[in-house]
């Protein structure tokens, strides 16, 4: 109820300090007025009126002590319209978040992961079909004719039949992938590779050892020459200790009795890059949501990265939060993407989210993109707030109610 009423109340003060501060004259549409001029003015206004909304959002999250800092996305066709930064890097000092604070993404990793494959196949580096065993031959999943079943599909997808979150505490113990890969001959399957839906971080990040097999390359080098540099996302690296020699850095916090504290950084997932090991910017996560809706096609073209965004299986209602989002029908997940199907208020025209969350070292963010609309919005949080549970349909909510109608929005 509580961020209902901040949702509302951002629009309509933006609303009104727009109105207040704009003449008349720069919101006057004379019918003869050149295509093109009335179109920028139209944008200049929405993107003013848009960022006092969200600056109303946060503030007022930070004010209750709900967060700490923020650095906040929003693209809408080929413009990144939002890239701020919210509050502090750091609870006990005096510095503050802007567009190119860095964070630490955790499971947002996954994405860039699932379309850096979609990459190798378009150019026929592997195939999704390809098994696990065949290039870590050490692999071991069950017997020999269920550990020959798993492919590189099943562990992008969750689905090749491991218990649940399978060998994350390894990960975080900092083991090498090669060593983790071993080590599943230990574990039991819960069912057949491809049956069923069964979250992980170990056996999603035996993708990178993959790929360094087909390519002769580390992830980290992939991630750099295919999409940083490519892409201008200047911010973003792939391990802890890029942080530790960078100060634009947001610091991450727990929260104590008597508020947010101030944490270490640590270096989890540095071993795993393809699961939870990428920083970046809300700048650079700007350009990243910009291309992957299709606006960078010299990068990839936008058909080859949308083979990440095939449902593989279907997600169970297990009340996750996102499955609590208003207008949720039901949700799937791809190769390192969830892909949900809602319907807006009013609406029972099913549309498509992009989406994924991310935890680590006491960060929490989320992505979320909206193909039909050609929408993305992305919250990098520098504490593990339960702001995260609501912040996308909060701000989608914010978005359709500065642009009015979703057709309007693709126009």
């Amino acid at each position: 109820m509580v961020l209902t009423f901040i949702v509302l109340h951002a629009f309509r003060v933006a609303k009104t300090e727009l109105t207040k501060n704009t003449d008349s004259s720069t919101l006057a549409r004379p019918v003869k007025h050149v295509v093109d001029a009335k179109e920028a003015e139209r944008y200049k206004v929405r993107k003013q009126q848009l960022g006092l909304a969200l600056e109303h959002y946060f503030e007022s999250a930070i004010a209750s002590g709900t967060i700490v800092g923020a650095g906040v996305s929003i693209v809408q066709g080929d413009s990144i319209v939002i890239s701020e930064g919210y509050g502090k890097r750091n609870i006990n000092a005096i510095a503050e978040v802007d567009r190119e604070t860095i964070f630490r993404l955790g499971s947002l990793s996954k994405g860039f992961t699932g379309v850096l494959a979609a990459s190798l196949q378009a150019e026929g580096a592997l195939d999704w079909n390809d098994r696990v065993v065949d290039y870590i031959p050490d692999f071991r999943l069950g017997d020999q004719i269920n550990t020959h079943k798993v492919t590189l599909t099943h562990i992008l997808s969750h689905t090749s039949g491991t218990p649940y979150h399978s060998y994350t505490n390894l990960v975080e113990a900092g083991l090498s992938m090669a060593n983790i890969a071993k080590r599943f001959q230990e574990v039991n399957p819960i069912s057949e590779p491809g049956r069923i839906y069964s979250y992980q971080n170990a056996m999603f990040a035996l993708s990178q050892e993959i790929m360094r097999e087909a390519t002769g390359e580390e992830i980290n080098t992939l991630l750099k020459d295919r999409f940083f540099e490519p892409l201008g996302m200047t911010t973003s690296s792939t391990n802890a200790s890029a942080l530790n020699s960078t100060e634009n850095v947001a610091m991450p916090h727990s929260k104590r009795r008597n508020g947010w504290s101030s944490l270490a950084l640590n270096d989890h997932y540095d071993n795993a890059v393809a699961a939870g090991g990428i920083n970046a910017s809300a700048l650079d996560m700007g350009k990243w949501m910009r291309f992957l809706l299709g606006h960078n096609p010299t990068v990839l073209p936008p058909a080859k990265i949308e083979n990440a965004f095939n449902p593989i299986v279907q997600i169970g209602n297990n009340n996750k939060y996102y499955q609590r989002w208003p207008g949720h029908v039901q949700s799937h997940y791809g190769l390192g993407w969830r892909i949900h199907t809602f319907h807006d208020k009013g609406s029972t025209a099913n549309k498509t989210m992009w989406h994924h969350g991310g935890s680590v070292n006491s960060y929490r963010n989320e992505i979320a993109l909206y193909p039909e609309t050609d929408l993305g919005i992305c919250v990098l949080l520098n504490s593990h707030s339960r702001l995260a549970q609501t912040v996308i349909p909060d701000l989608y909510k914010i978005v359709m109610a500065v642009y009015g109608e979703t057709s309007e929005i693709k126009s």
